[in-house]
């Protein structure tokens, strides 16, 4: 099948899963996670209505800007950011979804500033406590939504989770529904019920993420493909 074929048929499956959980579709966006694939893939993807694109990768994302491969969509960085490539995505990704320290989120200020702008970021929860995983601790997160308060090139759009590999279907359920309890109540809380994305779900379990509350999902290979990572 091909990249727009998948792409439908995703949404198809999304709007499934948002009516029986008694949801608007049309609410849930879809984010073509694409990591190893090429600025073709890119381009196929957002000529098929992806509303954005998700990179994991600073190096792959930097080269790909260079081809112009996001033309039309907008840019996410997903993946783990290290401090000393901040500079390289703050204000080139329309949204940072993997701020998972407090260190990190004072250097992507620091950088934001220096631009003169005010970069969209979501809090990474590690809800697992998994070591090999970044991201705050249900605990932390609390005071690193009240720090990222005081940061004032920083934005706050929501929250995102990578929960641990589920064992049994609809295994990441438990998860899903804790860090949805967590956006609801931090937004209430802390952001006027300012918050607007809930990222959560891949291609094994985004209708389990939907049903749970997720507003964003991260397709990868069940759009493009499985990955080649010997190539």
């Amino acid at each position: 099948m091909s990249i727009a074929e998948n792409i439908q048929m995703i949404r198809d499956r999304m709007a499934r899963a948002a009516k029986a959980a008694g949801r608007d579709p049309a609410e849930i966006l879809l984010v073509g996670a694409s990591k190893m694939n090429g600025a073709g893939a890119c381009r196929e993807a957002i000529a098929a209505g992806i509303d954005a694109l998700g990179e994991n990768r600073v190096q792959e994302m930097t080269a790909k800007l260079a081809e112009n491969a996001y033309d039309g969509a907008p840019l996410h960085f997903i993946g783990h950011l290290q401090r000393n490539k901040v500079r390289q995505v703050v204000g080139r990704a329309a949204l940072i979804q993997s701020a998972g320290s407090v260190e990190l989120l004072e250097e992507i200020h620091r950088q934001a500033e220096k631009l003169g702008i005010t970069q969209n970021v979501l809090l990474e929860v590690n809800i697992g406590g998994e070591a090999s995983k970044s991201g705050f601790s249900p605990q932390a997160l609390y005071p690193a939504a009240e720090k990222a308060r005081t940061l004032s090139h920083i934005c706050v759009r929501g929250l995102m989770t990578i929960p641990p590999i589920a064992e049994k279907p609809h295994g990441n359920l438990p998860y899903f529904a804790k860090v949805a309890q967590l956006y609801v109540d931090i937004s209430r809380n802390l952001y006027d019920n300012g918050f607007i994305y809930l990222s959560m779900g891949m291609s094994d379990d985004f209708e389990d993420a939907i049903a749970a509350g997720a507003t964003m999902v991260r397709v990868g290979s069940a759009i493009f493909g499985h990955r080649q990572y010997s190539q």
